[in-house]
């Protein structure tokens, strides 16, 4: 019997919807966790990041005006999705992680249910979050939530699904778009979760993914008019304050989630209303009333 030719995976970056590679034609090796070569992955440009990002602020508007319960669905949808690619996901944790089967399933486990988990804020983070404010004049005056707009994320390398997916999540179910730089060591976890997220009715460029080095494209991205927030969680505390200052020159919201450890990640530590909220901007209206 003939030995069939390995049929490799190849790779692409995850943008505006699409797969595409990287517009400089540039590579780089992932290995796994034994050191043997794995895949190679597109290394991304800054034109690559630009067009990312102007695909998250043209999708952004329309995302932020569906309804909350049609997010909802849609989050519930990633995790139905993500549930049917299990064997994969779980191959390649064990791979690349060098985990075993039992704690690449519990990622697995724990990512699927933190996306039904957000699906259920959908409909509550504004009623909890909004508020009725007693003045001392004839107006009525009401404060509601409003998504940021178009949120930066550089991911850690630490349990790379439940990682991206604790710190994707809350940015979307308000209403924000998202540009994430996956972890230089870890890139494939996100790509192949971007397959998911292809096929869960997700508006396209609502989510973009980007690989590379972290180096080369977080300059662009936190200099870059169109990015109203950063979550630089992947990039160490030393570095920060660089990034931070670029950002500030265009006033970018900055936040900065923990970057937590696995067992950290996988706990009820990295969910929450708190992880909603700072990506959100508050309105406060004032509105005429009779004596």
């Amino acid at each position: 019997m003939a030995t069939r030719t390995t049929v490799r995976k190849t790779y692409k970056l995850w943008v505006n919807g699409e797969f595409v590679r990287s517009e400089s034609g540039r590579a780089y090796a992932v290995h796994d966790a034994a050191g043997a070569f794995w895949a190679n992955v597109p290394q991304a440009s800054r034109k690559d990041l630009r067009d990312a990002v102007a695909a998250a602020r043209k999708a952004q508007a329309g995302w932020a005006k569906r309804t909350a319960y049609n997010r909802g669905q849609i989050l519930y949808r990633v995790a139905e999705m993500l549930e049917t690619r299990r064997d994969a996901l779980r191959a390649e944790l064990q791979a690349i992680m060098g985990i075993s089967a039992s704690d690449a399933d519990a990622e697995l486990d724990a990512s699927i249910d933190r996306w039904v988990y957000y699906a259920g804020w959908s409909d509550k983070f504004g009623a909890l979050l909004s508020a009725v404010n007693p003045v001392a004049v004839p107006m009525h005056n009401f404060t509601v939530p409003e998504p940021t707009g178009v949120v930066g994320i550089v991911c850690p390398n630490e349990a790379p699904l439940i990682s991206l997916t604790s710190l994707l999540a809350p940015i979307l179910v308000s209403g924000n778009a998202a540009v994430a730089i996956l972890p230089e060591a870890a890139p494939t976890i996100g790509l192949t979760f971007a397959e998911v997220l292809a096929t869960s009715d997700l508006p396209a460029g609502v989510v973009n993914m980007l690989t590379g080095s972290q180096a080369e494209l977080l300059p662009h991205l936190a200099t870059h008019v169109e990015v109203d927030a950063l979550n630089l969680c992947g990039v160490s505390e030393t570095e920060r304050a660089r990034y931070e200052q670029l950002a500030a020159e265009h006033v970018a919201r900055l936040h900065h989630s923990p970057n937590f450890s696995r067992d950290e990640w996988l706990s009820p530590r990295a969910q929450g209303l708190e992880w909603i909220e700072p990506f959100l901007e508050f309105k406060t209206v004032w509105h005429p009333m009779g004596w």
